[in-house]
């Protein structure tokens, strides 16, 4: 998967952009606050995920103007393929191919990337939700079907959480949640073992990634864990009839607390490196090469199932490596399309082909090809 050319107009500090990328690294410099993540940040977008900095649609429009205007074209499957977003403070109008789009999430599955953001250290710092958002989002990019089972969910446990409160007020009758949980046990089971599934696809990748950062020196595990009552279990593989019962044997416990207290919207991946939580003990260090490892890894798999190199786009990483770890990991990415940001191009020393561009008050300029 290469971009071809990219272009940005109004996108927060970026206007009238254009951007024609070779097939290798490319360092993207300047001071902070120029437009820099800008950059990786409207690539991203094309891969029908929201913005990896959490931002809402109008935080992403140029603050004088009303729209932003963001267009891409790659290879990706044997075709040169294009696509176009348009957002206004009102609306959101997406173009694949010439074909409009209803909604964004179309595009999953169209153009791959793996982003790595400071932001992403809350994968392992921060809590549960962050863990299962990045193991669904990489799911969503192998299965683009597995984002509306998601959605399903969600609009199914709103429903439950909607009776329960019902419940509470005298206004409905407990049996009235055996139609919810039948419905929603369907769902939970899929998604649960899609999970678990691609953690143990990943497994091997993460390790050896984290081994190479480590130089040999640490091995991380991951592992799925549901939640049954108070206390989290290790699970390989669960069924919509386990899923049920747990439900059925927490009923008071939800109607006490007005919510579904159970559920995948509760599990937890845990992750070790020599058999001690990162969360708990892991040092920077061991976080951030924790964080690179599970990213890297996406990478990997998402070429495995899809056959198409994803595009790797690294938010101010390697600043923050020694020369081993950026060797290491520069070695990992070298047959992909690559966007790497930073302040300072000689903190990647060891660039041997591709484009170094500048940005500057969010004009582009491709300064030197090494």
């Amino acid at each position: 998967m290469i971009i071809k050319r990219a272009c940005f107009d109004n996108f927060r500090n970026l206007k009238d952009c254009e951007i024609v990328p070779c097939e290798h690294i490319h360092i993207i410099c300047g001071n902070n606050a120029q437009g820099k993540t800008n950059i990786l940040e409207a690539i991203w977008l094309f891969s029908g995920f929201r913005s990896f900095r959490g931002s809402k649609d109008n935080e992403l429009i140029s603050f004088d103007s009303e729209f932003f205007s963001d267009s891409l074209e790659f290879y990706a499957f044997d075709r040169v393929q294009t696509a176009r977003m348009s957002v206004s403070r009102q609306q959101r109008r997406i173009i694949l191919n010439d074909v409009p789009l209803k909604l964004t999430s179309e595009l999953i599955g169209s153009f791959c990337c793996v982003v790595f953001s400071p932001s992403y250290l809350s994968l392992v710092k921060g809590g549960p939700n962050e863990r299962r958002r990045f193991i669904d989002t990489a799911i969503c990019q192998i299965t683009p079907s597995y984002a509306g089972v998601m959605k399903k969910f969600t609009r199914l446990l709103d429903q439950r959480n909607y009776l329960i409160k019902e419940i509470k007020r005298g206004r409905a009758q407990v049996s009235e949640l055996d139609v919810w949980d039948e419905q929603l046990c369907e769902a939970e089971a899929k998604i649960a073992n899609e999970r678990i599934f691609y953690i143990n696809e990943i497994a091997q990748y993460v390790n050896e990634i984290h081994s190479g950062l480590s130089g040999q020196s640490e091995n991380i595990e991951l592992r799925y864990l549901t939640r049954v009552g108070k206390y989290f279990k290790e699970t390989v593989e669960i069924s919509q009839e386990e899923i049920l019962r747990n439900l059925k044997n927490n009923v008071d416990k939800d109607l006490f607390n007005g919510m579904t207290m159970t559920g995948v919207h509760h599990d937890e991946i845990d992750i070790t490196v020599n058999g001690r939580n990162i969360k708990k003990f892991g040092s920077q260090g061991q976080q951030r090469s924790a964080v690179l490892a599970l990213k890297l890894a996406e990478a990997e798999k998402l070429r495995d199932i899809s056959g198409e190199e994803p595009v790797i786009l690294l938010d101010d990483v390697m600043s923050e490596l020694d020369e081993r770890r950026q060797d290491y990991i520069l070695n990992h990415i070298a047959d992909r399309q690559v966007f790497i940001t930073c302040c300072d191009p000689s903190t990647v020393p060891r660039l041997n082909t591709g484009y170094v561009f500048r940005v500057e008050n969010g004009n582009v300029s491709r300064e030197t090809v090494v």
